[in-house]
């Protein structure tokens, strides 16, 4: 039997099936490890069979995937991990010159949708590095932070400049949960390897139920391998913050992103939600 390639994006957002991979979970499984824009490509590059992706990729290519169930990255209002950091207030911004971070594709859309939506603003959006240290260039208005650096720089507020949290905004936009990354197979790895597909399933579920459970300890290793925040700050960000059920609620949520992005003709159509042939 061969090794299923699966992607796994090494966020905090994901810590406890990090921890659960760093302890046997990844048994049988070839991991790659990487941010969302480089697994993305990978799994559309098919030089992975399963990964967690960012949502919007779905959208763009779902002839080519199909969604594990049960499993995504969302939240229920504040996310923490995905912020806007401006040198005005939210509803200042127009035609502003706003950086996104390399790293991500949903945020993207995410804040396009948000600043259009709620704010009217059509801004001119630049994909540059960027640094909590230094959050806004010179040269900018605004600029997009997610993952890790945006949950630090969430806790480590720099005066003179205004923090919008994405997850709350959407929230306050549409009143829905939003989904912010989908665990996604290859469809001709899900329809010609079902038994490998199966078995990634189950080992990804199992992951996080036995991550879930050793939280303590999940939280404890980051800490010991060196991440900046605090007990407190982890233990509320994973379970109380970040959710990964991939509930009929949140599937709904998701639906009114796609319809969202396709008005603004982020996306082409509004895709069928497919999800995988799998045992739960």
């Amino acid at each position: 039997m061969s090794c299923p390639r699966v992607g796994h994006i090494h966020f905090l957002n994901v810590l406890p099936l990090t921890w659960s991979y760093a302890h046997g979970a990844d048994r049988g499984l070839s991991i790659t490890r990487g941010v969302p824009a480089v697994l993305n490509n990978d799994i559309l590059t098919h030089r992975l069979d399963v990964s967690n992706v960012s949502s919007i990729i779905y959208a763009r290519d779902s002839e080519e995937l199909v969604i594990l169930p049960d499993v995504c990255i969302s939240t229920d209002g504040d996310v923490q991990s995905i912020l806007l950091v401006s040198r005005k207030p939210i509803h200042s911004l127009q035609n502003d010159k706003i950086i996104l971070t390399a790293k991500s594709a949903t945020s993207h859309c995410l804040l396009k949708i948000i600043l259009r939506a709620a704010y009217g603003a059509i801004p001119q959006y630049y994909i540059r590095h960027i640094t909590p240290e230094d959050p806004v260039p010179d040269d900018a208005s605004a600029s997009l932070l997610i993952g890790d650096d945006a949950l630090w720089l969430y806790h480590h507020r720099q005066p003179g400049f205004f923090y919008y949290d994405l997850g709350r905004e959407w929230k306050q936009l549409t009143g829905k949960k939003m989904v912010y990354a989908l665990w996604v197979a290859n469809q001709n790895f899900a329809r010609q390897q079902p038994e490998l597909l199966q078995l990634v399933y189950d080992r990804i579920h199992r992951a996080f139920r036995l991550g879930l459970e050793h939280k303590r300890e999940v939280i404890d290793s980051a800490i010991a391998a060196g991440s900046p925040f605090t007990y407190d700050q982890l233990d509320h960000y994973l379970g109380n913050v970040i959710r990964w059920d991939l509930t009929e609620e949140y599937l709904d949520g998701l639906h009114t992103f796609y319809e969202l992005a396709h008005q603004m003709n982020l996306i082409e159509h509004v895709p069928m939600l497919r999800m995988a042939n799998v045992r739960r």
